[in-house]
């Protein structure tokens, strides 16, 4: 096992074992806020779940647009500085919020931090693709994943024991992890963009930003995204409708669905990354569809059966789509982008989870609020049958960046 361990570490640059270190230490922080920062909302400012409910909202469309903006400034500044900046504008943000005692800045305060923190996504996926070959991109962002969910195991457990004393901490020690990780960014992380992306630095800001257009106008990428939307929707239905489902209508405790959370986080920890390796040799889009294929029986099955035991084996089910998905799903937009445009494709690309976060759950909570709650789980299943069809169908258009083939990069995409 250790040996296997030495020859997996040695597999990949040691840029990008950096790399994922320094995420874990930013993901503990952030993890360990999260899960409590409804709590700290409705307990500092006395207000209900639907104002809780609207700050997340915020956070989400905001978060969304500082990727994109994120994406052009990476594209043509670099990942690094992009990456520097927004880690510090975290911090900076996440102490605010801390020490904020009023709703009103405390809503613009979630806008601002949304906005300019997360210009740092696109940067760290990019950096990412650029440090790894074609062939290895879906392993590491399946390892980038395992560390992530790494966080979510330490995150929480020590956000519970600091947050018994005093939530301001809990913000504290976000902060504090961003501030560690932008420094090992600075001091030890080289700039990984290609040269190729010259080109970007030569462009004005108005013409980098207009390069989204030239996204849009590839049909493929498009296409592609809008599947992933349809797939993304059924999926965060697990975190948020699925526990109000199991609470309310069979009478599931929040410990209960906890249980199968860091079930969930467990098994992705454990089979990732040999899950992820079994699928290189697959066309680039057959993990897409077999992945969402197994979200729709882990989710349709939770409209048919009763027994927490069988919770678990949806869950179990789910867990290994999700594990298939989101890995694949990123490498393939980063095989999709031109060099030149790496950024601003993985920006763009966000848009499926914004939708999924913003309409998800509203439209999941109208059919538990008003109608049988049994019908978000088929038409779970009825959204992941028409995303396989989706995906079989641009399997079928042939696109040459689509195809399974010798390692390359995109050097130009479709207008």
């Amino acid at each position: 096992m250790i040996e296997r361990l030495r020859s997996t570490y040695r597999e990949y640059p040691s840029t990008f074992w950096t790399l994922t270190a320094a995420s874990f230490v930013d993901r503990v922080g952030s993890t360990a806020l999260w899960p409590f920062f409804a709590l700290y909302v409705t307990e500092k400012f006395n207000v209900g779940m639907t104002e809780a409910g609207l700050l997340f909202g915020i956070f989400s469309v905001s978060s969304f647009i500082g990727n994109l903006i994120g994406g052009g400034l990476t594209d043509r500044f670099g990942r690094k500085v992009i990456l520097v900046f927004g880690l510090v504008v975290s911090a900076l943000s996440a102490m605010a919020m801390g020490f904020v005692e009023q709703l009103s800045f405390f809503y613009l305060l979630a806008a601002f931090s949304g906005l300019l923190a997360d210009v740092a996504g696109p940067a760290r996926e990019a950096m990412v693709a650029d440090l790894l070959p074609e062939a290895k991109r879906a392993e590491g962002f399946g390892v980038l994943r395992v560390a992530g969910n790494l966080a979510w195991i330490v995150g929480p457990t020590v956000g519970g024991i600091i947050g018994a004393y005093d939530f301001l901490y809990l913000f504290v020690l976000d902060a504090i992890t961003s501030l560690i990780t932008a420094a090992i960014v600075l001091l030890v992380i080289p700039e990984t963009r290609p040269e190729a992306q010259e080109v970007a630095r030569a462009e004005s800001m108005a013409q980098t930003f207009r390069g989204y257009g030239r996204v849009l106008r590839d049909r493929a990428f498009v296409a592609f995204i809008g599947i992933s939307v349809i797939m993304s929707v059924v999926y965060f239905q697990m975190y948020s409708t699925l526990s109000v489902f199991l609470r309310d209508v069979h009478g599931v405790p929040a410990r209960g669905y906890g249980y199968l959370m860091s079930m969930n986080a467990l098994m992705v920890v454990l089979f990732q990354f040999p899950i992820t390796r079994r699928l290189r040799s697959l066309r680039p889009l057959m993990p897409m569809v077999m992945g969402t294929l197994l979200y729709m029986v882990g989710f349709t099955l939770y409209g048919f059966v009763s027994a927490y035991a069988m919770f678990a084996v949806a869950m179990l089910t789910i867990t290994l789509g999700e594990m298939m998905i989101i890995p694949t799903s990123s490498s393939l937009v980063a095989r999709m982008a031109p060099d030149t445009m790496r950024g601003r494709y993985l920006a763009f690309s966000g848009v499926t989870w914004v939708v999924a976060a913003s309409l998800g759950p509203t439209a999941a909570g109208l059919v538990l609020d008003y109608y049988n709650p049994y019908w978000v789980w088929y038409l779970c299943g009825i959204f992941s049958a028409v995303a396989v069809i989706g995906y079989l169908l641009l399997d079928a258009r042939a696109d040459p960046r689509l195809e399974a083939g010798p390692e390359r990069e995109a050097e130009t995409a479709p207008a």
